[in-house]
This record gives C-alpha cells, sequence and structure tokens, in this order.
C-alpha cells in the first residue's frame, strides 16, 4: 500500500527543512526547525499524523539525521526511512520560493536568479523531496 502522508526532510548541520505531504492533498505543513528539534518534532508529526513514512534528502547531514530518527523507528512499528537524491533540490526551491513570492518594488527589476530569497528555503527542498518520492513511486 502506498502511503498517503509522508514526512520528507531535508536535513542540515544547524537548520532542517520539513514537509509533511498528502499525496493527494498536497502540503499539510511545510516549516524549518533547527536540527536539535528534529527528532522531537517528528515524534510529533509521526503521531499526529500516522505517518509511516520519512523521506531524507541524501546530501549534507542525512547520516547523522537517518540515525537519530532511527531511534524514533523502535517506538513506531511499521516506520520506513529511505533516503532519497536530493540533487539539485536547493536550485529548484528558490526557484520555486520566487514563483509563490516575486520580488517588490525595486527588487522585482533584478533576475531573481540573481538574487538570494530573503529567508531559507529548506522547506521548499523537503517539498521538493517528498514530490520526487511520489512521482517515483507512481
Amino acid at each position: 500500500m502506498m502511503d498517503e502522508i509522508i514526512i520528507a526532510i531535508d536535513p542540515g548541520r544547524e537548520k532542517c527543512g520539513i514537509a509533511i505531504v498528502h499525496k493527494e492533498k498536497g502540503i499539510l505543513i511545510k516549516s524549518v526547525i533547527q536540527t536539535d528539534e528534529l527528532t522531537a518534532k517528528i515524534e510529533k508529526f509521526i503521531t499526529e499524523y500516522s505517518v509511516s513514512l520519512i523521506v531524507i534528502g541524501d546530501g549534507t547531514s542525512s547520516r547523522e539525521a537517518k540515525q537519530s530518527l532511527e531511534k524514533i523507528k523502535m517506538n513506531h512499528q511499521g516506520l520506513a526511512i529511505i533516503l532519497i537524491d536530493e540533487r539539485n533540490s536547493t536550485d529548484e526551491a528558490r526557484r520555486r520560493y520566487w514563483s509563490e513570492n516575486p520580488p517588490r518594488g525595486l527588487k522585482r527589476l533584478i533576475p531573481v536568479t540573481m538574487q538570494v530569497p530573503p529567508r531559507p528555503v529548506d522547506d521548499y527542498v523537503a517539498l521538493i523531496l517528498a514530490e520526487r518520492y511520489f512521482v517515483k513511486i507512481l
């Protein structure tokens, strides 16, 4: 059976992007959290949303994130954790950020490819990882 709701994580040393995504309904939660809050937040979301699958980007800090989440797995029967390719996801996340939040004022005259989003886009990366997972299994 295909998971209806998954948690996607873009792990990082200091911050992580998290997206809780329903296969048909889309984004339920999208946020950037401190890495030291990861296991507590994920534990809460697993219970709250009856999640049985976590996908983690395979880049920076993925090994550490997976190891800490493996400890949670012991408390949740049937929980699966898989790594997913996160190549080019940051560039894709920046494009998605700018398409949803177009620059205003004089900044709209500068190409977005030359601008840096005013906030971290790790949550967008997590969303992209979730979408990649759903595309992969269909």
